[in-house]
């Protein structure tokens, strides 16, 4: 009986094709892995910066102080999270209407349909961003399996060939052969199963976080257009109809309970 069998003697064994599909196995498995590892990181980084500046956002007296802080502690003007952004974005933008009317194309429309397109454009490059990534995992998870399976009926049609040269079709000439084959379907399942269990991962905590931004969202427009609480002060709700008026009482009523 043969004793030389394992993944040693497979590796000594496989063709070009076999190696290439090896090779494409094993890059998918690094990638995937960079890929998990330094999402997993910058994803736990950009929860705690989020926490920390929305505790330290809901401190603040009005949105003028807000903005006075983001001057002090992001003089780039490059925030360290996306609430941060989306808080930057709106409060700008307010500003930006204020000063310039509805004389500038982008404003046009009106201080709110201007400040909820801005808002929206913030969080769809957030979701762009946060999806950066996830078709390569992806794609790990769907494709290596048949990648592994591939190799394997590679390898099998080869191992049967040379059994047949021999003329030997016993048990223990149909094992070794075999079972070093079946050892891609294996690679292909190692490389994937981590890669799915990550993506299902990363698109279940994207909903969420795009979601309490979102959320963020809706509060920051409520804020800028009754003006911090002070009807008198807000230039949307100077110019908005009674029904608007009602609507923002009733969110804003909503978001202080």
């Amino acid at each position: 009986m043969e004793t030389g069998l394992g993944f040693s003697n497979f590796l000594a064994q496989i063709d070009e094709v076999g190696i290439s599909v090896l090779a494409l196995l094993v890059l998918l498995s690094i990638a995937s892995w960079y890929l998990i590892i330094t999402k997993s990181i910058a994803n736990y980084m950009a929860k705690r910066r989020a926490e920390a500046f929305i505790k330290h956002f809901w401190s603040f007296d009005s949105l003028q102080a807000v903005s006075i802080e983001f001057k002090k502690t992001a003089p780039d003007n490059v925030p360290n999270n996306a609430f941060a952004a989306i808080a930057k974005l709106g409060i700008d933008a307010a500003a930006d209407s204020k000063i310039h009317g509805s004389h500038k194309l982008a404003a046009a429309g009106g201080t709110s349909e201007f400040l909820t397109r801005t808002l929206r454009n913030g969080i769809d490059q957030e979701a762009t961003r946060v999806e950066n990534g996830l078709t390569l995992i992806a794609t790990a998870g769907s494709a290596a399996p048949y990648i592994g399976l591939f190799g394997t009926v590679w390898g099998i049609y080869h191992a049967l060939i040379q059994i047949g040269l021999s003329g030997q079709g016993t048990l223990d000439k149909v094992a070794g052969p075999v079972g070093e084959a079946l050892i891609m379907t294996a690679l292909g399942l190692a490389v994937a199963i981590p890669a799915v269990l990550a993506y299902n991962a990363f698109v279940r905590r994207n909903r969420i976080w795009l979601a309490r931004l979102e959320a963020f969202a809706h509060d920051l427009f409520i804020l800028i257009t009754v003006g911090d609480g002070d009807e008198t002060n807000s230039p949307v709700r100077s110019s908005s109809s009674p029904a608007v008026a009602e609507t923002l009482d009733v969110a804003y009523e909503r978001r202080r309970q």
